[in-house]
């Protein structure tokens, strides 16, 4: 992929570090050159992977750039729970940091833990290879159902074969399946088609199409005090006799954020990207793009969009704009961002049934009130602390539920939308961005 701007560096950013200036974002000059310095540098290694020697970890050299290891403790921890094992010598794994969480040196304030795992599978066939990932998942969510300090939440595994309706709501045929636990446990989901006839999907039925394979999970840290929600999506290939790798799914992931957790995971990982498309750079930029034009027109989310956008201009040569972006991440109002995420979180880690330490909740929705009181005055910051304390006082009563599902819904409105109002006016007073942000929703027309 050609690189889009032909500026001279130092024009650009001087002009991007007064436009900072101007908008009150704190930007070091010094350290904006070193990582442009740095992020040049791996682009002209055309896509080398980079193994740092003292923690293990390896990666995309531009991933590595943004990867901070004080925090490499608690990401294992937490990968110990999420990850599928090697079955040698037929399943072989590889498991990553991805999402904000492979970008800790940056966005101080991660949503989430998402994780990303390639799952190697040699079989005789893809049935065999398809029914092996079906008994490895089922084993997973069996065994990870609840806990003291987590609690699995849903299950994305297969395609609906049909068009079905659960909860009110239309589900067509060949859109991936999200299971309960329960259902997992139980091998079916019942149902109904849209005219009310019943329906019973089983576990057994969809392996053979496994589709979008991901499980979400609530965990808490004791000694953080603190909850977040950790996902752990999979990459599922089937390694033939004859050496063959296809992907279940139908699509090789490229690696361009991911930081893999695990040296002794290399073997792996050197094998599945040798079949890696050459395009696949293109490939993924053109998905981020997607994803960019959806924040910006149907999901407004103008945070989701920015944290797209950087990894789109890190990957293409548009540094200046990059560099801009990895500032707003650190900035007191982006940490609404991380609050919007947890809200949800702290709501599903104290449901009926959670086997979380109610302790643990109550003091990650104690941090989240002091997070908003930091970066918040006024009215809005009295609104909000209003409905987090309901949340508070909801989890403390363990059942009696004071603040409704509508409330606390209304507080997630609240912060996201003054998110959005923090991201849209940043990146909109860059001329670059914000053409390139008119460029994108144009597109989605």
């Amino acid at each position: 992929m050609e690189d889009q701007h032909n500026h001279a560096p130092a024009d650009d950013l001087r002009r991007i570090l007064e436009a900072a200036q101007r908008l009150g974002v704190e930007m070091d000059e010094e350290e904006a050159l070193q990582w442009l310095t740095a992020i040049a540098v791996s682009r002209a290694a055309l896509g080398q992977v980079v193994v740092d020697s003292s923690s293990g970890v390896f990666g995309h050299q531009a991933s590595m750039l943004d990867f901070d290891p004080a925090e490499l403790a608690y990401f294992r921890q937490v990968g110990h729970l999420v990850e599928f094992a090697d079955e040698p010598p037929y399943v072989e794994t590889a498991l990553a940091l991805s999402g904000s969480a492979a970008q800790s040196r940056i966005q101080t304030y991660p949503g989430d833990l998402d994780y990303f795992e390639r799952v190697n599978i040699k079989a005789a066939t893809r049935e065999e290879a398809c029914h092996i990932l079906s008994r490895l998942m089922r084993d997973k969510v069996l065994s990870t159902m609840a806990g003291e300090t987590y609690r699995l939440i849903e299950v994305k595994f297969g395609n609906y074969p049909c068009d079905v309706m659960r909860d009110g709501r239309l589900m067509k045929k060949g859109t991936p399946i999200a299971w309960k636990p329960e259902e997992v446990r139980d091998g079916k989901i019942v149902a109904a088609q849209p005219d009310g006839t019943p329906v019973t999907i089983t576990w057994e039925e969809v392996a053979v199409d496994p589709g979008w394979c991901k499980l979400d999970w609530v965990v808490a840290d004791p000694v953080r005090a603190s909850v977040a929600n950790a996902s752990n999506m999979l990459d599922v290939t089937w390694e033939a006799p004859d050496g063959t790798i296809t992907p279940l799914d139908g699509y090789l992931d490229p690696y361009f954020q991911e930081v893999y957790l695990e040296a002794e995971s290399i073997p792996i990982f050197s094998k599945l990207v040798r079949h890696m498309s050459q395009d696949a750079l293109d490939h993924y930029v053109a998905q981020l793009e997607h994803e960019v034009a959806k924040y910006l027109t149907k999901d407004v989310n103008y945070g989701k969009a920015a944290k797209r956008m950087y990894n789109i201009f890190r990957l293409t040569g548009r540094y200046q704009e990059a560099a801009y972006l990895r500032e707003l991440f650190d900035e007191p109002a982006a940490m609404l961002y991380q609050v919007w995420a947890l809200i949800r979180t702290v709501e599903e880690a104290s449901a009926p049934g959670s086997t979380i330490a109610l302790d643990a909740v109550i003091a990650q929705t104690d941090e989240l009130i002091l997070a908003v009181t930091r970066a918040l005055e006024g009215e809005k910051e009295v609104e909000i602390v209003r409905y987090l304390l309901r949340l508070r006082d909801s989890v403390a009563a363990y059942g009696k539920r004071d603040a409704t599902a509508a409330q606390v819904e209304t507080a997630r409105q609240e912060v996201i939308n003054l998110v959005n109002n923090f991201f849209y006016e940043k990146l909109t007073a860059i001329p670059a961005i914000r053409a390139y942000m008119e460029e994108r929703m144009q597109a989605a027309q």
